[in-house]
């Protein structure tokens, strides 16, 4: 059997398996396929995630659902103002033995897990957020000037409430930027709430059932990377990236005058993996433009920032996202 044919046989494979995830995710979470599906492919490309929406959206539940369905262990982190580094990271403490030799023991925080909830992280101070950074990144933590790895695969899928709110804090521009895409949790339509109303009030709350575990995630994270992406979606995916910036030769008039900043490379490596951990869980074998189309507001909407005019002029960053995201996909539908 060829290279080819192998991996075709791989991401068959795998198609088969993220459908009964899908269905394990679905005994508990009714609707939000979008929102699942996005949360999906954050994980199958190996990023984390950042869910954006108002309290009782079902959020918390779907971080914890994921966490079972995907067999990693999880820890859970409220943020609060009093919230400090050490309370996420660990510490040393000095411990006396028994024969009264004294030495420092490290005691390892919350984040030494594989799938991080940290919720409402908005609401702890920047310095705390940003105790994060390393982690997301790099994979590790110094603390007392030692590297301390995190178990492989690491993940962190955060909650945010509307920065409207009292009691927020805006994340860093660094830190947002670590996150592989922004995932908006709308409320539900009529007959979702019906469903949810019906499921969630009885005796018995349903549960969800194991499919994955960590190592057969990390080799799902592999055939994400090894998925061919035509010529056509690598220019749809720089297009797009390269006109969000304003001091671009590629922005438009629009752009320039009502975006502070744009997206920098990360975004383009974001859209790389996203694309094709959608075709994936689409059952496609390759990525298409209009998975590109499809991701950006996810991808860029953070990574962007409108001028102070452009939002007093009641400007949105959403529908700039998508008038260039339409200008530059139909550019190359035509191409």
């Amino acid at each position: 059997m060829s290279e080819s044919e192998t991996l075709v046989a791989e991401i068959e494979a795998l198609g088969g398996k993220l459908a009964e995830a899908r269905a394990a995710i679905a005994t508990r979470i009714i609707g939000q396929e979008e929102v699942v599906t996005l949360t999906l492919a954050a994980m199958l490309s190996g990023g984390h995630a950042l869910l954006m929406g108002l309290p009782g959206l079902g959020k918390t539940l779907l971080v914890d659902t994921l966490s079972t369905v995907m067999g990693l262990d999880a820890h859970r982190i409220q943020f609060t103002p009093d919230l400090m580094p050490a309370d996420i990271l660990g510490s040393e403490v000095l411990e006396t033995g028994a024969d009264g030799a004294r030495s420092f023991r490290f005691i390892e925080g919350p984040i030494f897990c594989r799938l991080l909830m940290a919720d409402e992280i908005n609401r702890a101070s920047p310095r705390t957020q940003s105790a994060l950074l390393q982690a997301m990144q790099e994979r590790e933590v110094t603390i007392a000037g030692q590297h301390r790895p995190l178990p492989a695969p690491f993940h962190v899928l955060a909650t945010q409430n509307p920065i409207e709110q009292e009691g927020t804090y805006p994340l860093p521009e660094a830190q947002l930027d670590r996150f592989l895409v922004q995932i908006d949790v709308p409320y539900p339509d009529r007959e979702t709430e019906r469903g949810i109303l019906i499921a969630t009030t009885g005796l018995e709350q349903a549960k969800a059932s194991q499919v994955f575990d960590p190592e057969t995630l990390m080799a799902a994270q592999r055939v994400v990377r090894q998925m061919p992406v035509g010529e056509a979606v690598v220019e749809a995916i720089l297009d797009l990236v390269r006109a969000c910036r304003p001091e671009g030769e590629d922005a438009s008039e629009a752009v320039r005058r009502s975006v502070a900043w744009g997206p920098g490379p990360r975004a383009a490596q974001a859209l790389m993996l996203t694309v094709r951990a959608r075709a994936l869980l689409d059952g496609r074998l390759a990525p298409s433009v209009e998975d590109v189309a499809a991701l950006a507001r996810p991808v860029l909407t953070h990574r962007m920032a409108l001028t102070f005019a452009a939002r007093a002029e009641g400007a949105e960053l959403s529908q700039v996202i998508d008038e260039v995201t339409a200008r530059v996909t139909r550019v190359e539908a035509a191409a």
